[in-house]
C-alpha cells in the first residue's frame, strides 16, 4: 500500500508539471543573452577601417587603411614623432593594391600589394613603399622597402580632425595620392604605366 501512495504522488506530482531539472522545453534554443534580452551596444572604434579607390585607364589602385582622430591631442610631433617611420594610418599597415604598374617620381611599382609607411620630417616626408604585406602597421623592415618618394607638405585651411587618404584622377593616366590630418597634407603624383 505504501509502494502505491508513493507511485501515484510521483504521478500527480508530474501532472502538475513539476519537475527536479527544471529548464526550457525540449528543442527551444536557449539564448545566452544578458537580462533584459538585448547585449549592450559595443562602442564604435576609435581608428575605424576606411578605404579609397580610383580607376585610371580602366585599372583600379586602392588603400585600405585606419583612420584615427585626434581626440584633442597633438599629432604630429606629439604622439606622432618626427624623424621616425609613421604607418600612415593606425591598427594593421596601410595597404595598397595596384592592378597596374604605377610610377611615384621615377619609382616604378609593379601591380600587385604593397604595405605604405610615411618618413616624418616638419618640412618633408617621404612615402615609403614597402613589399612585406599583412603585418601590423607597428611592424616595419626597412630591408623589405621598394622605395622612397618624396611627399609635397602643406597646411590644410582649417585642422582636421579624422585622417583621410583620397586618391584621385588628376589626367589622363596620371593620378594623385594625398594624406590629410591635423595640421598637414602630404601629396605625391602618380603615373599608371601601360603594359608594353
Amino acid at each position: 500500500m505504501r509502494y502505491f501512495l508513493l507511485g501515484a504522488a510521483c504521478v500527480m506530482a508530474a501532472g502538475l508539471g513539476f519537475s527536479q531539472f527544471p529548464g526550457p522545453p525540449a528543442g527551444v534554443p536557449v539564448a545566452d543573452e544578458p537580462p533584459g534580452g538585448a547585449r549592450p551596444a559595443q562602442p564604435p572604434p576609435l581608428s575605424p577601417p576606411a578605404k579609397t579607390s580610383v580607376t585610371i585607364n580602366g585599372q583600379k589602385i586602392t588603400i585600405n587603411y585606419s583612420a584615427p582622430s585626434v581626440r584633442k591631442r597633438v599629432i604630429f610631433g606629439g604622439i606622432v614623432p618626427y624623424h621616425q617611420v609613421w604607418r600612415a594610418g593606425a591598427n594593421d599597415a596601410t595597404m595598397l593594391h595596384t592592378s597596374a604598374d604605377l610610377e611615384f617620381k621615377g619609382l616604378l611599382v609593379p601591380k600587385g600589394d604593397y604595405s605604405l609607411f610615411v618618413w616624418l620630417d616638419p618640412q618633408q616626408w617621404q612615402l615609403i613603399v614597402n613589399k612585406e604585406t599583412g603585418q601590423s602597421g607597428l611592424e616595419y623592415h626597412q630591408e623589405s622597402d621598394l622605395g622612397r618618394v618624396p611627399m609635397d607638405v602643406s597646411r590644410p585651411p582649417k585642422p582636421l580632425e579624422t585622417y583621410k587618404i583620397t586618391l584621385t584622377k588628376t589626367a589622363g593616366m596620371e593620378g594623385q595620392l594625398k594624406l590629410a590630418w591635423e595640421n598637414t597634407v602630404a601629396t605625391v603624383g602618380f603615373a599608371v604605366r601601360t603594359p608594353r
